[in-house]
């Protein structure tokens, strides 16, 4: 029951993390749109290249940190793991959780139902993956999550 309610807490975690990505609006998160959707928004004015890159790098930056932060703590302060294998299974379990909740919960329902998240100027471009693509990419970053979580459980075994 706790690993459920801590999964859920790491969901609301990413879903604070990306709203706060867009608290100006849509288009301070133009990095996650489509290559054509970006193009567009630069090419109609709405933003710059220099700005998109700025914004993405703090962004993620500020991401991949706050979220490995919050796992290490969970993993490691929170549930007192001391081994490597439930360590790993941990860190697997939050972050394939993570991957496909982004997919599916934030890509296809939050952005795909919200019309926040429609840039003017850019309404006839397709700005969600359809499901194929969503798929195909859950699938492939499940298998680098396969990977990632075993650097966790490292890291969690050497800071706890």
């Amino acid at each position: 029951m706790v690993l459920i309610i801590q999964v859920i807490l790491y969901c609301l975690l990413f879903t604070g993390m990306v709203k706060f990505a867009v608290r100006g609006g849509a288009i301070d998160g133009l990095y996650f749109y489509p290559k054509p959707v970006q193009e567009r928004a630069v090419s109609i004015g709405l933003t710059d290249w220099d700005t998109v890159g700025r914004k993405r790098k703090r962004f993620m930056t500020l991401f991949v940190a706050v979220m490995l932060a919050a796992l290490l703590l969970i993993i490691g302060l929170w549930n007192k793991v001391s081994d490597f294998k439930t360590a790993y299974l941990q860190a697997l379990l939050f972050l394939e959780i993570m991957n496909w909740y982004d997919g599916i919960v934030i890509d296809k329902i939050w952005v795909g139902y919200n019309k926040f998240w429609i840039l003017p100027g850019t309404e006839d471009l397709p700005f969600v993956q359809t499901w194929g693509q969503m798929l195909k990419k859950r699938g492939i970053l499940t298998l680098i999550w396969v990977l990632g979580a075993a650097v966790v459980a490292g890291l969690v075994l050497l800071i706890f």
